[in-house]
């Protein structure tokens, strides 16, 4: 079988070279977008008499009939035809006979495949957006039942201070509305048109590309044609978004994986998103955070790849930019269903309120307001610091925790103390206590929440 651009050559191209060149194995992916794409560029072909509205109705008609067909799975796609754009062109060619030809008037394969993956990373991101979002709602739901439940929190993976379990989990909130206004902001990278750039440098018909773009959804055509085919930075974009976000979202299930652990026991993820051992019947494992903690290296991956392939390339298009897309679609599958699986893991998990306060009453992180405590009482901070650090090693050497010391113990390190330092020493108390704005204090957490509410609607 000639190819559609055969006319030059006067060799069939070697088998060998027709699997290794083709991408109909993945780019079939694009399909529908490159319908859309075409469907916008023979409406504009016609209007603007540049091929007879007759041939525009019959090609336009040619191609709903394919997109049913792809819809309804009955195209057998063409290795021979090597990527998407020239399988439906034979397609359509096949369905309306040669008319079908004058669809590819006026563009080149290089500004429609890259119309169509603009197309795609548009849906994708307003879809992903939309998921994020489900992420949060499951965060914000779980923190409005634990406000003033209590968690040890953690630096250096050191008991540190205690914090409401509700201030903790909306920390991943704001992570995950700043990769939502990632998302958003590329959108504006994202809605420019390359239809009509043709290979190059343009095209000699008189084409309206303003018109292709307002048809397809876009705010803008590129102004540069060189630029138009060319450009990968919107997929890029994508990829770094997609790598801070699974980076976020693998934080977030490297502490679930702790906190279901038996050491920790705070939560108990639901069975429905754990396994069990083939070998040791009691086992637990939560394989859907692990999965999720370890499907990032490949996001990054595909960010690395990418930004390696563009680094040398000279304008405009060249064949190695066949291999912007599969990373950009694992990427895309990855993301979806590690946001997918997220939300409900999230929203299902059952919270372990009572293992936290003991892990809260069972250790020291209420030093740093004894120490807060004399400086209030007129001891300089640094000299508090160091009376409270002789404190709690003295604790630790005579096995008790700090609120167990008697006032008398106490005194042995600074007349200072009174019997209110029990007070001041109680979990609840040293929580709420943290009432600067953005702090865990209950009521600051309570307005938090608010805002994180106000976010999402």
């Amino acid at each position: 079988m000639s190819k559609l651009w055969g006319g030059r050559f006067t060799k069939p191209t070697d088998k060998l070279v027709e699997e290794y060149t083709s991408s109909i194995g993945f780019d079939v992916k694009l399909a529908l977008q490159d319908i859309k794409g075409s469907l916008a560029h023979v409406d504009m072909l016609g209007k603007c008499k540049i091929i007879d509205e007759n041939e525009a109705a019959q090609i336009t008609e040619g191609l709903h009939k394919i997109q049913q067909k792809i819809e309804n799975g009955e195209v057998e796609f063409s290795v021979a035809d090597e990527d998407i754009h020239m399988n439906i062109e034979k397609l359509l060619i096949d369905e309306i006979g040669p008319v079908g030809g004058k669809l590819h008037t006026g563009r080149s394969r290089n500004d429609q495949v890259a119309t169509d993956m603009h197309l795609y990373l548009k849906e994708k991101t307003q879809h992903f957006i939309q998921l994020v979002e489900a992420v949060q709602k499951s965060l914000t739901e779980q923190a409005e039942q634990h406000v003033e439940t209590i968690i040890p929190g953690y630096t250096h993976l050191q008991r540190a201070q205690p914090v409401s379990f509700a201030h903790h989990l909306l920390a991943y909130f704001w992570m995950f509305e700043r990769d939502k206004e990632r998302l958003k902001d590329s959108l504006k990278r994202i809605d420019w048109s390359p239809l009509g750039a043709a290979a190059l440098a343009g095209t000699p018909y008189p084409i309206d590309r303003k018109m292709a773009a307002e048809t397809l959804g876009f705010e803008h055509v590129y102004p540069n044609s060189l630029d138009a085919v060319s450009d990968r930075d919107f997929i890029l974009e994508f990829l770094s978004i997609s790598s801070i976000l699974i980076t976020h979202i693998s934080r977030l299930s490297e502490e679930l994986i702790l906190w279901s652990s038996q050491e920790f026991n705070f939560i108990e993820l639901d069975d429905a998103f754990c396994t069990g051992s083939s070998i040791m019947p009691q086992k637990k494992n939560p394989d859907v955070p692990e999965l999720l903690r370890g499907k990032t290296g490949r996001i990054y991956g595909n960010l690395m790849g990418l930004l390696t392939l563009l680094k040398g390339l000279p304008l405009a298009y060249n064949k190695d930019m066949q291999e912007d897309k599969e990373g950009m679609f694992d990427t895309v599958d990855t993301l979806d269903g590690a946001l997918s699986l997220l939300a409900p893991m999230l929203s299902t998990m059952e919270v372990k309120s009572a293992n936290m306060r003991q892990a809260v009453n069972e250790d020291y992180s209420n030093a740093t307001d004894i120490a807060d405590y004399l400086a209030v009482k007129g001891l300089p901070f640094r000299d508090a610091h160091s009376v409270i650090g002789q404190v709690v090693l003295y604790a630790i050497n005579q096995e008790k925790f700090l609120l167990d010391l008697t006032l008398d113990e106490y005194k042995q390190f600074s007349e200072l103390f009174e019997e209110d330092i029990y007070e001041k020493l109680a979990p609840d108390h040293v929580v709420a206590a943290r009432a600067s704005e953005g702090g865990t204090g209950f009521e600051q957490v309570k307005e938090q929440l608010s805002l994180a509410k106000n976010h999402l609607s």
